[in-house]
């Protein structure tokens, strides 16, 4: 029981330190790790071992993924090329379909580009066309904002999805590729809820008269930073695929090679900079775009660092083997993972703390629980994405973000973003434990 005193007091330490005291998640994830180790009874060699191979190990294998995949966003939004890809997606599907223009827009533009950052771009097109169309805001709101949640959480090389799958072993290319289904289907709801209820709320549209007019780089070209890489992963992916036998093909070594994460996602900054109408300090200098990057990218760094810690200091602990003794006969599977993340989203409001935190928990019993196999494997971190959309609220930066932009107050947030986010996470768990039986 011990073991599990020093788990549910690192939790609360975790949430109260977050919420109460506002202090970084870096320091209050390391500093409850620490503290754990000391509880359960661990040696100062072994504390020390959890810190330095939690950290280190961890980084090694996703630090580097982390920080090219921001940059990728970065350069697509300051470039206009987030933009240019919004735009013709509404185009292709209709002023008319505007809620559904919205839904995928937002879900494609989460993939590289923060989704908070991705809101803001979007919301004076969004505002825009529901005018035009004579659509609800609050409707066509809801609809960005879940098709950017959606990916934001399950879908790499979104920072949160990617450290998920690091501290997990995950098969990346199986996380995108069971990532896109699993949350292309869960919007189908969503997309109702938009549509449906959430278009009830009345809110007013004050449009400025300010139309923005500069270049845009071309859409192949804002594509091409997004998919190459998304692509050479899942390739590499289907190679090393046991059942498939391509590892002898002659192909095998330049496409393992390209569709190592980190080499995919370099290859994807290197075609960003065709982005840039000129290539100068102003977009790769330490103050520029790339110095943005890093600046946005090194939070999520130390919190996943940090995350690797209290993986590791469990792990260290025995914990593991204290759960298969006592909880192997439960078949709860997937559902603790998607259980614990939904809490830790609820209690601290951060998506991607709830994915770190949640995979660095699970990480160390996934034998007992079931799934550790490949393609459970995956749906862990799916699981784990789902339960940190469950769900946003105050607590939450995207939910202001959210509610200051389009003018509505903390009720109608609540009846429309918070509901949204809910019916969304539930669909998506379901989604995962329908695949799970049918494909495991």
């Amino acid at each position: 029981m011990l073991y599990v005193f020093a788990l549910i007091l690192s939790l609360a330490f975790i949430v109260l330190g977050i919420v109460r005291w506002k202090i970084h998640p870096f320091f209050v994830l390391f500093i409850a790790a620490i503290g754990y180790g000391f509880i359960t009874g661990m040696g100062v060699p072994d504390i020390l071992n959890a810190i330095n191979e939690g950290f280190g190990g961890l980084m090694g294998k996703i630090g580097l993924i982390i920080f090219f995949g921001v940059v990728i966003g970065t350069v697509l939004e300051k470039s206009g090329g987030a933009m240019v890809i919004a735009e013709k997606m509404i185009h292709v599907i209709g002023e008319k379909s505007i809620h559904l223009a919205m839904l995928l827009t937002g879900y494609l533009m989460s993939i590289p580009v923060f989704a908070d950052s991705a809101f803001i771009m979007m919301n004076s097109l969004n505002k825009a066309l529901s005018q035009r169309a004579k659509k609800s805001y609050a409707g066509t709101s809801v609809a960005l904002g879940l098709g950017l949640f959606a990916t934001h959480v399950m879908v790499p090389p979104t920072p949160g999805p990617i450290a998920a799958a690091g501290i997990l072993k995950a098969d990346l290319g199986n996380v995108i590729l069971w990532g896109i289904i699993v949350s292309s289907i869960a919007l189908v709801p969503s997309y109702f809820f938009a549509t449906k209820i959430a278009s009830k709320t009345k809110i007013p549209i004050f449009l400025e008269n300010v139309k923005e007019k500069g270049y845009r780089p071309k859409l192949w070209i804002s594509l091409l930073s997004i998919l190459v890489p998304i692509f050479l992963i899942v390739l590499k992916s289907v190679f090393d695929y046991p059942d498939a036998h391509l590892t002898s093909n002659v192909l095998y070594p330049p496409i393992s090679f390209l569709g190592t994460p980190v080499i995919a996602l370099l290859l994807g900054v290197a075609l960003s900079l065709m982005l840039p109408k000129k290539l100068d300090e102003r977009v790769y200098s330490a103050t520029g775009w790339f110095g943005e990057a890093l600046k946005s990218a090194a939070p999520i760094i130390l919190i996943t660092g940090a995350g690797g810690v209290f993986g590791k200091m469990l792990q260290s602990s025995g914990i593991a083997e204290l759960i298969t003794e006592n909880f192997s006969d439960l078949s709860i599977g997937l559902f603790l993972p998607f259980l614990l993340a939904a809490c830790l989203k609820t209690t601290q409001g951060s998506s991607t703390v709830a994915l770190i935190t949640t995979a660095s928990i699970i990480a160390p019993i996934m034998p007992a629980l079931g799934l550790d196999s490949t393609m459970m494997t995956t749906m862990t971190v799916l699981a784990i994405g789902a339960g940190s959309l469950v769900v946003s609220h105050a607590n939450d930066s995207f939910f202001w973000v959210f509610t200051q932009l389009t003018g509505m107050d903390v009720k109608q947030g609540n009846k429309t973003l918070t509901l949204g986010t809910l019916v969304l996470g539930v669909s998506a768990i379901c989604v995962i434990y329908l695949i799970s039986v049918f494909v495991n």
